[in-house]
């Protein structure tokens, strides 16, 4: 079995693969740039790819953001040595699965281009 060269798409199930870079010029905070991938060019116009992009950094950023609600979320959490999360879910879960960001999925010319999300985005 071949393994795809870096920076080329990644076929599996008869899908294409294209990953999207984290971008780290603000820090470690989840965000992903809007560099354009040149495998989608024939599948999607630049401007909603850009948008869909800005979306999720918006989403994450949302995500992460410290509130004293979060800050209380922390403290409660050392507290209970962390069995709250046993039946709460985290601010940062609860941002991340919202309904709205887990359908950013195109139906472009027949293709099926979803932002698949993940623990391996907090890596």
């Amino acid at each position: 079995m071949s393994q795809a060269q870096p920076g080329t798409p990644a076929l599996a199930n008869n899908y294409m693969k294209v990953f999207v870079q984290r971008d780290y010029s603000e820090g470690t905070a989840v965000k992903f740039q809007t560099r354009f991938p040149t495998e989608l060019e024939s599948r999607i116009d630049k401007h909603t790819f850009e948008t869909t992009i800005n979306k999720l950094n918006e989403y994450f950023a949302e995500a992460e953001k410290g509130t004293c609600s979060t800050y209380c979320e922390g403290c409660l959490a050392c507290i209970t040595a962390y069995l709250n999360y046993i039946c709460t879910e985290t601010h940062y879960e609860k941002v991340s699965q919202n309904k709205e960001l887990m359908r950013i999925i195109y139906r472009i010319r027949n293709y099926l281009l979803p932002i698949l999300l993940g623990k391996s985005i907090h890596s």
